[in-house]
C-alpha cells in the first residue's frame, strides 16, 4: 500500500511538472482543464496496471522454487511445533503497524470531512443572512454590509456595498463559472483531499484549477466588454471574499496580476496543441515502471521462468544482434563483462562444461545451470537417493531448519496477520550458501530471514558433466500471526 501511495504522489508530481513547464502558459484553457481533471485520476489508475508483455520481456534468471515455509503464531501456545510441509512457531502478537496506519488515515479523513461540512455550513449561513433573488435558474444572494463576491453551484453571492457597475461585471463573470459547472471541478478535488488528505499535491492541483477557471471566465467576459476595460476594472478595487477552497471568487488579490497578464496574451499557436501529446510517452514510461516493479508470487515467478524459457527463437536472435551491436559500439568489454559472456557460452554450448572457458575460476563462479538440466542436484547433509528424493529431502530439511531457527522475539511486535518474505540464495560450486537476499514489508522480517538462511549448513554442490556448478534457489516464507 505504501508503495502504491508513493507511486501516486510521484506520478502526480510528474504531471504537475509537465503542466507548469509546457502547458500553463497556453490559452487552450479547456484542454488544460481536462488535463488537470484527468491526470490526478490517471495517477490512481496507472500503478494498478501491469502489462505482461512488458514484464515478460525482462529477462528472468533460472531459479529453483522451494515450497513456502509458513511461520505462524498464536497467543494460546508457547511451544514450537514442526510439520513436514509447514513449520509453525508460536510467539506473541500485538497491534500491527498496518492497523495503526489505517487508523491514522481514517482519522485524517474524518477531520477533512468535518472541515468540508463546516465550509458548506458557512455558505448556508451566508445564504440565510442575505436577500435571495431568482434570475432564471440562477440564485442571486445579496449579502448585507460587505463587498464580498463569489459563486457556488447555481448561486452567486454579491455584497451590497458593490457599485451597480461592479455588480454587472461580477454577474457576467460568475455566470460563466455556473454555466461551465466550475464548482464541480473544485468539489472533485475536495473529495480527493478528503481521501488523500496527506498528499500536498492535491492542493496544488486544486489551486491551479481555480486559477484556470478564472482565466476561462475572464476570457469570455473580456470578449464581451473589451479586454482593456475589463482588466482596468480588475485593478480598480480588491474585494474581501470568504476563504473557502471550492467557491469561485471574483477578486483574489494574489491572482489578479496573473489574470491580467493572461488577458493581454495573444492566442496560442495551433502547433502548441501538440504539447498535449507529451502525455503519451509519459504514460508509456509510467506503465513500463509499474509493470516491471510488480511484486510477484511464487507461482507467478515460476510462470515467468516458463514463459522466458519458451520465448521464440526470433526474440533470442534479436537480443544477440543487439548485444553484438552494443559490443561493437563500445569497442571493448570489461573483465566482468567478458566473464559473464563466457558463462553464457558455457550454458548453451554443445560441449557444456567441457568448454575450455570453464577452466577459468572466475567463470566457474558465474555458472548457474537451470535446475531441470542438472545431472545431480545440490544435496542437504544426510540426504541420499535419486534426484527427486534428494529434492524432497532438501525441501523438508530447509523447512525444518528455517522453522526452528526463526526467532519471532526479534520481530517487530506490531506485526500481525500474514506477512510474506521472499528469500533468494545461491548454493555455489563449493556447496556454500551465498548471495542471500530477502524482501519483506518490514525490515525486521527481512533481517531475521537473512540471518536464518545464511546459517544453512554447507551442502554438497550440484554436478553437471562431472563438474560442480552453482544453483539459485527461491524460498518464500509466510509469517503468520493470529490474534
Amino acid at each position: 500500500m505504501i508503495h502504491y501511495i508513493l507511486q501516486i504522489i510521484a506520478f502526480q508530481l510528474l504531471f504537475l511538472i509537465v503542466y507548469d513547464v509546457f502547458l500553463k502558459r497556453e490559452l487552450y484553457f479547456n484542454w488544460n482543464r481536462i488535463y488537470l481533471l484527468f491526470t490526478p485520476i490517471l495517477s490512481f489508475i496507472l500503478p494498478l496496471i501491469k502489462i505482461d508483455l512488458i514484464r515478460n520481456n525482462i529477462p528472468s534468471a533460472y531459479v529453483v522454487q522451494l515450497p513456502a515455509v509458513i511461520l505462524g503464531t498464536s497467543s494460546s501456545n508457547e511451544m514450537a511445533t514442526i510439520i513436514l510441509d509447514e513449520v509453525t512457531i508460536f510467539g506473541t502478537s500485538g497491534i500491527s503497524t498496518g492497523i495503526i496506519i489505517q487508523l491514522i488515515w481514517l482519522t485524517g479523513m474524518l477531520v477533512s470531512l468535518g472541515f468540508f461540512v463546516f465550509k458548506l455550513y458557512k455558505i448556508q449561513q451566508l445564504k440565510r443572512t442575505g436577500t435571495i433573488t431568482k434570475i432564471n435558474k440562477t440564485t442571486i444572494v445579496s449579502l448585507p454590509e460587505t463587498d464580498a463576491s463569489f459563486s457556488f453551484l447555481n448561486s452567486i453571492f454579491l455584497g451590497e456595498n458593490l457599485s451597480e457597475e461592479q455588480k454587472e461585471t461580477i454577474l457576467l463573470h460568475e455566470k460563466i463559472h455556473i454555466e461551465e459547472r466550475h464548482s464541480f471541478d473544485l468539489l472533485f478535488f475536495e473529495a480527493i483531499k478528503i481521501i488523500c488528505w496527506f498528499n500536498p499535491l492535491v492542493y496544488v492541483f486544486q489551486n491551479k484549477m481555480t486559477l484556470l477557471q478564472e482565466y476561462i471566465a475572464d476570457e469570455k467576459v473580456a470578449s464581451e466588454k473589451g479586454k482593456k476595460a475589463y482588466y482596468q476594472g480588475l485593478l480598480s478595487q480588491v474585494f474581501n471574499t470568504e476563504s473557502i477552497s471550492f467557491i469561485n471568487t471574483f477578486f483574489n488579490h494574489s491572482l489578479i496580476k496573473k489574470r491580467i497578464i493572461m488577458l493581454q496574451k495573444s492566442k496560442s499557436n495551433r502547433i502548441a496543441k501538440f504539447k498535449y501529446l507529451l502525455l503519451l510517452p509519459i504514460i508509456g514510461v509510467m506503465l513500463v515502471y509499474t509493470s516491471c516493479t510488480q511484486e510477484t508470487s511464487a507461482q507467478e515467478q515460476s510462470s515467468q521462468v516458463t514463459k522466458s524459457a519458451t520465448s521464440s527463437q526470433s526474440d533470442i536472435i534479436k537480443n544477440i544482434e543487439a548485444l553484438i551491436k552494443s559490443i561493437e559500439v563500445k569497442g571493448n568489454m570489461t573483465e566482468e563483462e567478458d566473464n559473464a559472456l563466457k558463462a553464457v557460452v558455457v550454458l548453451f554450448d554443445g560441449n557444456k562444461l567441457e568448454n575450455h572457458y570453464y577452466d577459468e575460476d572466475k567463470v566457474k563462479d558465474l555458472i548457474e545451470l537451470p535446475f531441470g538440466t542438472i545431472e545431480k542436484v545440490p544435496t542437504y547433509p544426510g540426504c541420499t537417493g535419486t534426484n527427486e528424493e534428494l529434492k524432497k529431502c532438501m525441501t523438508k530439511n530447509i523447512s525444518q531448519f528455517v522453522g526452528s531457527e526463526f526467532n519471532t522475539k526479534v520481530v517487530d511486535k506490531n506485526i500481525t496477520g500474514k506477512q510474506r518474505i521472499s528469500v533468494q540464495f545461491k548454493i555455489d560450486r563449493f556447496g556454500n550458501i551465498v548471495n542471500v537476499k530477502a524482501r519483506a514489508a518490514h525490515p525486521s522480517l527481512e533481517a531475521e530471514a537473512l540471518r536464518v538462511v545464511s546459517k544453512l549448513p554447507k551442502m554438497e554442490p550440484g554436478e553437471q558433466d562431472g563438474k560442480t556448478v552453482g544453483v539459485l534457489y527461491s524460498l518464500p516464507i509466510l509469517f503468520k500471526i493470529e490474534e
